[in-house]
This record gives structure tokens, sequence and C-alpha cells, in this order.
């Protein structure tokens, strides 16, 4: 597969994902929420998986590193997404830990859009602070109300935001302009 396909396939997984993610929280029944969760999960693995090698090939350690370490959030995160909530906690907690980690990771990354670097920071904190809320004995579930239920809307701002920083039809001047020269210029 070519790298432009390759960011194609990853932007494609990251927009269907942050859709997913968002409608499966407000889906009215628990069936259409797993489905949804479900479909979204794998989505966002594959586009993590895409993008990880990616920028490894390209060698940006560190968003190579923050993408596989959001793989690896996510894959907790989808393991959970068919369970009763309250069942799924503990496995949920270790997803937004682990994405709060690959969100800080990403967005510490000058080669991200500004915007998207903030809406990831905030994201990352807020996850933070549900995952430690859930390992601390707090009764949360992944529809808690007001987290990590608010936090869902800045994780799907900063899925667009790497859907719109990885497609390949960008010129040379928008890749400068957004600090990505070096993904222009190495495909």
């Amino acid at each position: 597969m070519r790298d432009g396909s390759i960011l194609n396939v990853a932007a494609a997984g990251l927009v269907i994902g942050a859709l997913l993610g968002m409608a499966g929280s407000f889906a009215p029944t628990a069936e259409l929420r797993g489905l949804a969760w479900g479909t979204d999960g794998i989505a966002l693995v594959v586009a993590s998986a895409l993008l990880g090698f990616h920028h490894l090939r390209t060698g940006d350690v560190q968003l190579a590193a923050g993408f596989l370490v959001f793989l690896a959030g996510e894959t907790l995160i989808v393991s959970g997404s068919a369970m009763d909530l309250a069942a799924g906690a503990p496995s949920f907690a270790a997803g937004a830990g682990l994405w709060a980690a690959a969100l800080t990771l990403i967005s510490a990354s000058p080669l991200m859009p500004r915007l998207v670097r903030v809406t990831g920071t905030i994201a990352a904190i807020l996850f933070a602070v549900t995952a430690a809320a859930i390992f601390s004995g707090v009764g949360l579930t992944s529809l808690s109300d007001p987290l990590p239920f608010y936090a869902y809307p800045f994780l799907a701002v900063t899925l667009f935001g790497w859907a719109w920083a990885h497609r390949p039809s960008r010129s040379p001047a928008e890749a400068r302009s957004t600090g990505a020269a070096h993904e222009y210029a190495n495909g």
C-alpha cells in the first residue's frame, strides 16, 4: 500500500471512529451502542496502527509511539463495547488512561496543528481524571455525566483534526503552515 493510500485509509478510520463513537454515546439501546462502539473501535485500531507505522517510517518516533499507545488503549475500550456499562468500567478505565497518555504524546508534537493539540490536551486531561477516578473506586462508567461524557466531544474534534492533518493531498505550503513539512516531503 502506498503512503497516500495508507493515509487515506487512516483518515477514513479516524472519521468513522469519531462519528460512530459519538453516535454510540446517544444510541437508544445497548445493542445499538455496542454495534456503534464496536465498529468505531475497530476503525480506530486500524487507523492508529497505520499512523503508528507511518510515523515510525518517517522518523517521528514520538508520534509513532503516541498512535501505538492510542491503539493499545482503544483495544481495551473496544473489548468492553458490548458489555454492560458497569461491568466494562475497569477495562474502560485502563483504556481511558492509555488514551490520555497517547493524546498527551501526540498533542506535544509540534507537527500537529495547534487547535488539534489544544483539543487533544483537553481530552487527555479529562480522560486522565476519569481513569484516576475509576481506579480510585468512584463508580463511573463510559457514559457517566459529566465525566467522561463531556470528554468525548474533545476526543471527536481531535480525531477529525488528526484525519485532516494526515490527508495526503496537501500542498507544500499548507504542510509547512501546519508544521508538517517533513510529512509532505516524505510522502
